[in-house]
């Protein structure tokens, strides 16, 4: 017969809690023994310390001669008293006439308590009286005193625990079993509603709208468990929700995307999935089951094949139609897999524009390194004249502003393309930053005799960086004064202004640019002419700067032929 809640939980408290008071009274009882054992040693002890203080008083000798009765008459006259030399044998013994007849007492349990601690003390049979006795000794150096109680009723009742204690405890066994009796009971009716909802949940069945529950902790539960399952609702739910919103996600994703039964079978495809697999593939596909086969896409039958455990990826790219696709395979738990297909046909180019450009870097850096590096080196291993060791050195510095250069535009242009948003940007007059420029380049204005005509409103601001834009007038002019040839103009006007954007002409009157050229000068390391960039020093990035900070400041910039001969540069900057 299977036990109910209550009686379980009654029968397993109750032999607990017997158990508890149980080891509560044998405890209690044996600390009260030991108390009471104690407080009678205590006594003993007491008449032991005035025998031993009569002795040395009276300085009385340690033999069978000594004499104690005034001493021992004003002790209780049921005290047995005895003393023993340090080698065991008794000289004087209070119940006994004849002490030869006594044997030595070095083996006697309390002596030899007493011998190596404190005190001794012991209940037993004396050999000598046939009569139990309860002992207590201490040792004074050179001898012992003894004292013992016959261990009648008397004795037993003084070290006799009361049994006081005991009667409470059972009082509060009996008042503890009805409590507990009630208690039993309530909480029985407590779990006999939350097996009702546990049902009911297991079930996915709807709870009772009026459900209540006692106010207790098997009430909170019950409570919980309601709420628990409005959460699981809620979640469910909220689980649906999110699950729309993903395959909403892969809906208009330009990934394409498919999910695969273990058997090859589609669970889900995205539009883009079959769009991307038909530009790879030489046959057109319509449904995602059929692309399994196809030899552009051996490697994944090929994966499938040899997957070994543990194995759950796949990667590997497809070049088609002047295209780059990234496949993926992703093996799930259960075996089904998903396959994605994305089009990376920009991200590889911006790859080989990056490893272009590095290799680009490369090679200008060479040029001056190696240069300075010839210099150094005749310098270091020819005894030459002053005139040409001096010679080399100027050639040895040019060579090195030339790197200086370099390096620092092609910070300025790593620093615009990946770490835009550290420029602080502020109103900044576009006079006064042209005015920087053209009083830095004072002096190669006049060497080439070029002149340089302001017509921009002094007043004019933008919001942008003042570093940058001073490179973009500092970089347009030292392109002129490089390539345009000398005894010509430049020209900077603001043409026109409107509510977002300053409109910016600069021109100048030089030789000009070939128009087959037009298309390319703002591209890295690009030069019209290669041995004239390297006579005036150029880094061939001057004019990509130019392109890239005026992008920074949400503007526009193109080149064009000026009428008048010449090149001309038209570009916006945000307000």
């Amino acid at each position: 017969m299977k036990l109910t809640y209550k009686q379980r939980l009654f029968g397993i408290i109750f032999v607990i809690f017997a158990v508890f008071s149980l080891c509560i009274i044998i405890s209690e009882q044996r600390e009260e023994r030991k108390f009471r054992t104690e407080a009678l040693e205590s006594k003993l002890d007491g008449y032991v310390e005035v025998i031993h203080r009569y002795i040395e008083q009276k300085q009385l000798p340690i033999s069978d001669s000594i004499a104690v009765p005034t001493v021992v008459n004003i002790l209780p006259e049921e005290l047995r008293v005895t003393l023993i030399d340090a080698e065991g044998n008794v000289f004087y013994e209070n119940d006994t006439q004849n002490i030869k007849q006594l044997g030595n007492h070095l083996d006697r349990p309390e002596i030899m308590k007493a011998l190596y601690q404190d005190y001794g003390s012991n209940i037993r049979m004396s050999a000598s009286m046939n009569h139990e006795y309860l002992y207590y000794a201490k040792f004074f150096g050179k001898y012992f005193v003894r004292v013992a109680l016959p261990y009648n009723i008397q004795v037993k009742n003084v070290l006799q625990p009361d049994n006081f204690f005991i009667y409470i405890v059972l009082v509060m066994f009996v008042i503890v079993f009805i409590l507990l009796n009630l208690v039993a009971g309530r909480f029985e009716k407590s779990i006999t509603k939350l097996r009702d909802i546990t049902s009911r949940l297991k079930n996915d069945q709807p709870l009772p709208t009026d459900i209540t529950f006692p106010d207790d902790e098997l009430g909170d539960m019950g409570k919980e468990l309601v709420d628990i399952f409005n959460f699981r609702e809620e979640s469910k739910l909220a689980v649906e929700l999110e699950r729309e919103k993903l395959i909403q996600h892969f809906q208009f994703s330009e990934t394409g995307l498919c999910i695969f039964s273990p058997k090859r079978k589609k669970i889900y495809a995205n539009s883009h999935f079959l769009q991307n697999i038909n530009q790879i593939v030489d046959k057109p596909i319509f449904d995602a089951d059929n692309i399994f086969g196809d030899k552009v896409l051996q490697p994944i039958d090929d994966f499938f094949e040899t997957k070994r455990l543990g194995d759950n990826h796949l990667a590997f790219q497809v070049a088609k139609n002047a295209k780059t696709f990234n496949i993926q395979v992703i093996v799930f738990d259960d075996q089904s897999f998903e396959i994605t297909i994305r089009d990376v046909t920009q991200v590889e180019r911006n790859r080989q524009l990056k490893q272009e450009m590095t290799n680009n870097i490369a090679h200008e850096l060479r040029t001056p390194v190696t240069s300075l590096r010839g210099f150094l080196e005749t310098l270091h291993d020819q005894d030459l004249p002053a005139e040409r060791q001096s010679q080399f050195i100027e050639r040895a510095y040019l060579q090195s502003i030339r790197l200086s250069n370099l390096i620092e535009d092609i910070s300025l242009l790593s620093k615009i393309d990946e770490a835009s948003n550290k420029f602080t940007m502020d109103k900044v007059n576009l006079v006064q930053v042209i005015n920087e420029v053209r009083i830095d380049l004072t002096d190669r204005l006049k060497a080439n005799n070029i002149d340089l005509f302001i017509k921009v409103n002094p007043e004019l601001t933008v919001h942008g960086n003042e570093t940058l834009l001073y490179s973009i007038f500092r970089n347009l002019m030292d392109n002129t004064i490089n390539y345009a040839g000398k005894d010509i103009e430049i020209h900077i006007k603001d043409y026109m202004e409107d509510n977002k954007f300053v409109y910016i002409s600069y021109y100048d009157t030089g030789i000009g640019v070939d128009e087959q050229h037009m298309v390319r000068l703002f591209e890295r390391f690009y030069r019209v002419n290669e041995g004239r960039t390297r006579e005036t020093g150029g880094s061939g990035l001057g004019l990509s700067i130019v392109k890239n900070a005026v992008k920074l400041h949400k503007g526009e910039i193109h080149a064009r032929k000026f009428s008048k001969g010449g090149l001309e540069f038209l570009f916006t900057l945000a307000k």
